[in-house]
């Protein structure tokens, strides 16, 4: 009993890699999440595919074995639990889980989604001389939130119960792995990413922006700019509608991968980049 403790003990600080004894910061406004875009009925789906946007910390999933016309799932109010070595071993792949109408996207190790993060620039509207935030372009690389998660280190079922997760910091080229914060509410997941990188993250920024009036995407002129390059399993990259509109989703081939570009927006010269 006193060595199971020991362990519980040093399992969960494993998992908890930085410190929660400090103060929680305080935000700005809300940290509801929003709620979910789309609903489905009770059941378990398998996930072909996986798509998270952090303009709005929206989630795009295609599934399998759905009734007709429900096999694309969104939602910006989803948690995420890992499947359990059991789970995998005894043949489950990553699937979406819909319970009492409350969706959870369950993951293997190595599924990877695919991650659009949108470049912001602060610019002077001509017209009325307020500043605005602009989406200029876009960059999509990958995410893989439970990548070395073992299960040893999940002591009381800490990764195997869905909880709010928040994307590590985006760096240009460089593989999003792991966790930048989570939580078992939206507000708790956003307060440890704070804590750790000393800002919001940027689907929560976004969201404030929209909120007031200030975030304006540029629509089908924002380019599309590769920056990372696949490596490992996981998701592989399929075409996607999103906002009524086609956007070209890369294909690995050769250890690297494609883009769709289109025009780049007219520049202002009161942008800044943020």
């Amino acid at each position: 009993m006193a060595l199971a403790l020991v362990w519980s003990s040093v399992a969960c600080t494993s998992l908890e890699d930085y410190s929660t004894s400090q103060p929680a910061p305080q935000l700005p406004q809300e940290t509801t999440a929003p709620a979910a875009a789309s609903s489905i009925a009770d059941g378990a789906y398998s996930v072909q595919q996986a798509t998270y946007d952090d303009s709005s910390g929206e989630y795009s999933l295609m599934l399998l074995n759905t009734e007709p016309g429900q096999s694309m799932f969104r939602s910006a109010n989803l948690p995420l639990a890992r499947l359990t070595d059991e789970e995998i071993s005894a043949g489950k792949s990553s699937e979406l889980r819909v319970e009492n109408g409350q969706p959870a996207l369950y993951l293997t190790p190595d599924f990877r989604i695919e991650y659009v993060h949108n470049v912001t620039a602060t610019q002077v509207d001509p017209q009325t001389g307020q500043e605005e935030v602009v989406i200029i372009r876009q960059e999509p690389s990958f995410w893989t939130p439970f990548a070395g998660a073992l299960a040893g280190q999940a002591v009381g079922s800490l990764l195997f119960r869905p909880h709010y997760y928040m994307p590590p910091l985006y760096r240009p080229g460089v593989a999003l792995v792991g966790h930048g914060g989570y939580g078992r509410s939206y507000g708790e997941a956003v307060s440890r990413y704070q804590s750790r990188y000393q800002a919001p993250p940027a689907e929560y920024r976004n969201r404030q922006f929209r909120a007031s009036g200030r975030l304006r995407s540029t629509g089908g002129t924002a380019s599309r700019v590769n920056t990372n390059r696949p490596s490992g399993n996981g998701v592989g990259n399929s075409n996607l509608r999103r906002n009524n509109r086609r956007n070209e989703r890369a294909r690995p081939s050769g250890g690297s991968f494609g883009s769709s570009r289109r025009s780049a927006p007219r520049r202002s010269s009161g942008r800044r980049r943020r």
